[in-house]
Formats: C-alpha cells, structure tokens, sequence
C-alpha cells in the first residue's frame, strides 16, 4: 500500500461491546482493562480531529439467539449492558445498541456510516474474535476499508485475539495497526 493511502481515508471509530458485562462481568476479557485506556486515548484524538465515533453495545433480551451459547448477558433491563464509565459517550457521539454479534446486524449502521460520507472503520472494543470479528466481517462485505487496532482490542485468551488478528487480516484484507500509529494516521485529519 502506498505511503499516502491514509489521505483518501475518511474514517469513523467503533468501540464494540465496552460494557461492564464485558469488563467486569462474567463474560469479561481478562485484558480489558489493559485496553481501556487506549481505546481512551484513540476516541479523545477522533473528537479532536471531528471524527465520527460511535458506540456498538450488546443489549440482550432473553429469546435472543446468542442467549442460547452464552446465556443471559448484558440484559436490555440490566447495569451489565452499561458502557463503562471509562468511556462513556459524549455529545455527538453515536451509540447503537445490538442483538447479534455484528455491529452491522439490524441497527442501521452502514446507512449511518454512509450519511457521515465515511468509507473506513477503525475497530476497537471486546471480543477480538466474536463481536469484533463478526463486526469486521460485515463491514468487508459493506465495502468498508477496516483497520484493527490491535492494542485496542481483547479476546477471552490470547490464543482467540490471535486467531481473530491474523483471519481479518488474511480473509477480510483489514489493516493492523497498533495504536500509536492510528493516532499518527487521525492526526492528519482537518479539524471541522
């Protein structure tokens, strides 16, 4: 890829399920506090540079498939489907709330992400390999460009982030960046 190609971009960020289910609950990521303050770090810059950010939450009722494989979680009606307050949204950002795995299933995102005239996805949140995953899968097949930031993203185990890294870089063409160098790449964005 070309030096430049970052110019062409017109990126949004997503932060994917960082809910107290995820970080603190029962189905938490043994590193998702490591990622929190990176994922900080990342959407401070984007509201700088007036680059879209939005939330994907899981909000769960219970004849939900999902509940099926993982069991009651980050129930519509519960604290666990909270963002963290770590991250908590701030005026102008976006969040939309999920039933399934994909940030894109049934919650209007491509549309939205078309209105805002972007055309790449910057991928952070929980899990690497299940809602991230899932998440890049479709914005592939929305023909969104997809970068991972890979320190700024956490699976149940190592063993399940790498797996993830490595096919949505192979199958999927996403970029891996870590996050210092997608700070660099959201630095030469114009203000609004």
């Amino acid at each position: 890829m070309p030096a430049d190609w970052v110019l062409a971009l017109k990126p949004a960020i997503l932060i994917i399920d960082m809910l107290k289910e995820f970080v603190y609950g029962r189905l938490k990521s043994p590193a998702a506090l490591e990622i929190v303050p990176v994922i900080k770090t990342l959407v401070a810059k984007a509201r700088e540079r007036g680059i879209p950010v939005v939330y994907l939450a899981d909000r769960h009722y219970a004849f939900d498939r999902e509940i099926r494989i993982w069991g009651l979680h980050a129930s519509h009606d519960s604290e666990e489907s909270s963002l963290i307050d770590d991250l908590k949204p701030e005026r102008g950002d976006i969040v939309l709330y999920k039933r399934s795995y994909s940030g894109f299933r049934d919650t209007g995102l491509s549309g939205l992400l078309r209105d805002l005239g972007v055309d790449t996805v910057i991928l952070t949140g929980i899990h690497t390999h299940i809602c991230v995953l899932h998440t890049a899968i479709d914005a592939f097949y929305e023909r969104f460009n997809i970068i991972i930031v890979k320190d700024a993203v956490a699976a149940f185990s190592r063993e399940d982030h790498d797996y993830a890294l490595q096919y949505m870089e192979r199958v999927l063409g996403a970029v891996l960046k870590e996050h210092r160098e997608v700070l660099s790449i959201l630095d030469q964005f114009s203000t609004n």
